[in-house]
């Protein structure tokens, strides 16, 4: 069962990320672009929200 729920969960976040590419090719260039001129700082404090978020959805949600 485990193992099902990792791959659900992989399946879910891949088209959750394509929906943007997907919908808007335009402003998703755009927004990497922007990502790709941040420093290494924040960047990773944009990773850390977005795990610390993950986190807290999965723990409200189970």
């Amino acid at each position: 069962m485990g193992s099902d729920v990792f791959w659900a969960a992989l399946a879910l976040a891949l088209v959750l990320e394509g929906l943007m590419p997907l919908i808007s090719p335009r402003t998703w260039r755009g927004t990497f672009e922007k990502l790709l001129q941040l420093r290494d700082g924040q960047l990773r404090f944009f990773g850390l929200c977005s795990v610390l978020l993950g986190l807290a959805l999965l723990w409200f949600a189970l």
